[in-house]
């Protein structure tokens, strides 16, 4: 009876062996069918990528465009900022000219006094009016150069300054006139808006024993 029922036992174990085998496989296989959805992964993955690659290309399309219309834009800039420069270089000083245009035309007609058909005793009258005529002349020209910012300078009595005279000789110093100070103006200085554009020269006076 026991050997019937070690039989029995066997039996059994190898009917369950070949079930609990095939279920297995079955198990493996049906594993194995659910792949396809981890096949499909890459796939997607790389259509991702392909539709990103595709919008990063137009991206840089739109940003190189942008680019080269900015350095068109500059460059165009770079032209008239230049056109502008070589016309303030030409025309700056236009509504300086026009003012002198009148002195000018004052100074014609000074000049045209002396006509060479002038009778001797009309001489006193064309001296006159060349008198006049150079008044005139010399407060037109005043009144230009103050208009434009052009002032002369009257450095009698100041302090020497390099930056705004040029020494040409010392003088002693006297009474009205301390070492160090402007004595004597030879040549009168002028300046555009506060900054020397001639050096007045000057004599400047020291003391005695200093003279040079």
């Amino acid at each position: 009876s026991m050997l019937g029922s070690f039989w029995a036992v066997f039996m059994t174990l190898g009917w369950l062996h070949p079930f609990s085998t095939a279920t297995q496989r079955t198990a493996g296989e049906d594993c194995s069918s659910d792949d396809p959805p981890d096949e499909l992964g890459p796939s997607l993955a790389e259509q991702a990528l392909r539709l990103k690659a595709v919008k990063l290309e137009k991206e840089v399309q739109d940003l190189t465009l942008r680019c080269q219309r900015a350095v068109a834009d500059c460059e165009n800039i770079r032209r008239r900022t230049q056109r502008c420069v070589e016309d303030a270089k030409r025309f700056g000083i236009q509504s300086f000219c026009k003012d002198l245009v009148e002195v000018a035309d004052i100074l014609e007609k000074t000049t045209a006094c002396f006509s060479e058909g002038a009778e001797p005793e009309d001489q006193k009258l064309t001296l006159e009016k060349v008198c006049h005529g150079l008044s005139l002349l010399e407060a037109k020209l005043k009144s230009v150069f103050a208009k434009h910012g052009l002032e002369k300078m009257a450095p009698i009595g100041d302090k020497y300054d390099p930056h705004e005279h040029e020494l040409i000789c010392h003088v002693p110093a006297g009474v009205e006139v301390q070492p160090g100070t402007v004595a004597i103006v030879r040549q009168d200085g002028y300046k555009l808006h506060g900054r020397t554009i001639r050096l007045a020269r000057v004599e400047v006076a020291v003391e005695s024993q200093r003279r040079l």
